[in-house]
C-alpha cells in the first residue's frame, strides 16, 4: 500500500489552501460545456458500478417487507434500520480508503475490487443462513413472545450492516474514482450516474426480489401453471448476485485501468495527502463556516419527510395492501425514475443547482399530506386484500408526483457535491458531504419507527382494562378471543410533529 504525496512550498492543512475547496469557480470554468467525446465509455463503466452498489441496497430494503409479514414490531423494525446506518458513518474511514492504495494497481481499484469481492462473498454465505434468521420455517402463527425467538433481528442486523458497511466503502471509492475518471467539464454527469445507477440497482435488488418471490404475482404473469411459491427466494436471489459481483468485479480489475489525473482532461494538480494529514484536512473542513452551515442543513433538512418515507408503506402492509403489489407500483415509474435524473440534470450542471433542490421542498411536503390521507382511507377501501384498480391509481399518481420531487433534490444535491469537491482528497471530501446526508435522512428514520408504537394507543377489544401495551398484553388479549385495536395512531402524531418542523 501506498500513502506517498507530493513536496508542496506551503503547508497542505493550511486555511487559505481550505479555502480554495469552496471558491467560486471563474467565468472561464462556470460556462464551460459538458464535452462527452471520450468519456461515454468511463460514464457506462460508473453507471454499472453504481448499479452493483444499488443490489444490496435494495435487498435490505426488502427486508422490512418481509419482517412486517412475519409480524415484526415497529420497534422491530427501528432496530433492523441501524442496519443503513454504515453510508452514514463511512466518513470515519473515508480517509484511510483515500490515503492507503497501491499505486501499481490504482488508487481507487485499490479498494473498488477487494470490496466488491467481498460482497460476492458475503452474499454467497448469507444465502445459505437467511431464511432461517427471518423466520421462514415459521408458518406466521404463535403468540407475539413467539414471532420474537423466530425473527434473528439482531443477528439479522447486523448482518446487513456489515454487507452496506462493504458497499459504503465501495461507494467511497467511487465517488473518488468519478471525479478523476471523468473530464473535469464532466464531473456534473457523475451525480446522474450515481442516481439512474442506483435506481436500476434499487429496482433489481427490492423491486424485482419481490416481484419474483411472490407466488400470486408469479402465477398471474410468470407461470402457465401455478404454484405455492415464487420464483425466487431471498437464498437463491442473494446466491445469484453474488457470483455476478464475483464476475463482474473479475472484469474490471482485468480491463479497466485507472488513470492518474491529467491536465489533459482538465484536472488540475494537487498534493496527495497521507492519513493523518487527511484527518487534519477533514477537520479544518469540517471547520470551515460555510460548511458548518452546510452540516446544519444537511443533518436536519429531511426530518419534516421522515414519518412519511419510513412509516407509510409499513402502514399499508398494516393495512392490507399486498407487499408485492405495493413494490410493484415502481415498475410503471421505473422509465420516469432513470429520465427524471437526467432532465433534471440539464438544470443543476449550472452555477446554483441548490435553487432546485429549494423549489422542490414545497411540492414534497404537500405530497406527505397526501400519502398520510391515502393511509386513512385505506383500512376503509382494502378488504381481505382485495385492493380496487383505482386504489392502486390513486397510490401510483401520488407517489410519481413524490418522486419527481425527491429525485429534484437528490440530484441537484448531488451536483453540488460534485461542484465544489476537490479531486485531490475526492474520496474524502465527496464521502463527507453524501455522509452528512445520508445521516440527515437515517437517524429521523430509526427515531420515527422507534416511536410508533411508543405513541400508539390501543385497547383490547374484550378487555378495556388491557391497552396491549406489550407482548403479553397482547397475548392476553388474542388468547380470550379479543384483539387489539388502535385508539391513536402514532404515526399520524408524527406525520404532524414532522410537517411542522417541515
Amino acid at each position: 500500500m501506498s500513502n506517498r504525496r507530493k513536496k508542496a512550498n506551503s503547508d497542505p492543512r493550511s486555511v487559505s489552501d481550505h479555502e480554495t475547496l469552496l471558491a467560486v469557480p471563474d467565468d472561464e470554468e462556470r460556462h464551460e460545456k459538458s464535452d462527452l467525446r471520450g468519456d461515454w465509455g468511463n460514464i457506462a463503466i460508473l453507471f454499472f458500478l453504481y448499479l452493483l452498489q444499488g443490489i444490496p441496497i435494495g435487498l435490505a430494503s426488502a427486508i422490512p417487507m418481509l419482517l412486517q409479514n412475519r409480524g415484526a414490531s415497529y420497534k422491530q423494525q427501528a432496530e433492523f434500520s441501524f442496519a443503513h446506518w454504515p453510508f452514514s458513518l463511512k466518513l470515519l474511514w473515508a480517509p484511510i480508503v483515500d490515503s492507503l492504495f497501491w499505486r501499481r494497481f490504482g488508487r481507487r481499484k485499490s479498494w473498488l475490487i477487494p470490496t466488491q469481492y467481498l460482497i460476492g462473498i458475503f452474499m454467497l454465505i448469507l444465502s445459505l443462513h437467511v431464511d432461517r434468521w427471518l423466520g421462514a420455517e415459521t408458518n406466521g402463527g404463535g403468540t407475539a413472545s413467539d414471532l420474537d425467538r423466530a425473527l434473528h433481528i439482531p443477528l439479522l442486523t447486523g448482518i446487513f450492516f456489515m454487507l452496506n458497511f462493504l458497499a459504503a466503502t465501495q461507494d467511497i471509492a467511487v465517488d473518488g474514482w468519478a471525479l478523476t475518471m471523468l473530464k473535469r467539464c464532466n464531473v456534473g454527469h457523475a451525480s446522474t450516474c450515481n442516481s439512474v445507477g442506483q435506481t436500476a440497482g434499487y429496482f433489481l435488488g427490492y423491486v424485482a426480489f419481490m416481484a419474483l418471490e411472490s407466488a400470486e404475482f408469479c402465477n398471474s404473469y410468470l407461470r402457465s401453471v401455478p404454484a405455492d411459491e415464487g420464483l425466487v427466494n431471498l437464498s437463491g436471489y442473494l446466491w445469484f448476485w453474488g457470483f455476478v459481483f464475483l464476475a463482474t468485479t473479475t472484469l474490471v480489475a482485468l480491463f479497466k485501468r485507472e488513470a492518474a489525473p491529467s491536465l489533459e482532461r482538465g484536472h488540475e494538480e494537487h498534493l496527495e495527502l497521507d492519513i493523518k494529514q487527511t484527518y487534519r484536512l477533514l477537520v479544518d473542513i469540517i471547520r470551515m463556516k460555510p460548511i458548518l452551515l452546510l452540516v446544519a442543513i444537511l443533518l436536519t433538512a429531511k426530518a419534516g419527510f421522515a414519518a412519511c418515507d419510513a412509516v407509510t408503506s409499513l402502514k399499508l402492509i398494516d393495512a392490507g395492501v399486498p407487499k408485492d403489489k405495493l413494490a410493484l407500483l415502481v415498475v410503471p415509474l421505473v422509465p420516469l425514475q432513470i429520465i427524471l435524473p437526467l432532465a433534471i440534470s440539464k438544470y443543476t450542471a449550472g452555477a446554483r443547482p441548490m435553487e432546485v433542490y429549494l423549489k422542490a421542498i414545497p411540492y414534497r411536503i404537500v405530497l406527505t399530506i397526501v400519502a398520510a390521507g391515502i393511509v386513512w382511507i385505506t383500512p376503509a377501501i382494502v378488504r381481505d386484500h382485495h385492493v380496487p384498480y383505482y386504489y392502486y391509481l390513486l397510490l401510483l399518481t401520488n407517489y410519481g408526483l413524490y418522486q419527481i420531487a425527491l429525485y429534484s433534490m437528490f440530484v441537484a444535491v448531488m451536483a453540488f457535491f460534485a461542484r465544489i469537491s476537490d479531486p485531490a482528497v475526492g474520496g474524502t471530501y465527496m464521502t463527507l458531504l453524501n455522509t452528512l446526508s445520508n445521516l440527515g435522512g437515517n437517524w429521523p428514520t430509526t427515531v420515527v419507527l422507534w416511536l410508533v408504537d411508543y405513541l400508539t394507543w390501543r385497547r383490547c377489544s374484550t378487555d378495556e382494562g388491557n391497552d396491549c401495551a406489550d407482548s403479553t398484553q397482547k397475548s392476553e388479549c388474542t388468547e380470550a378471543g379479543g384483539s387489539c385495536g388502535i385508539i391513536v395512531d402514532g404515526y399520524y402524531i408524527e406525520i404532524f410533529v414532522c410537517l411542522l418542523y417541515g
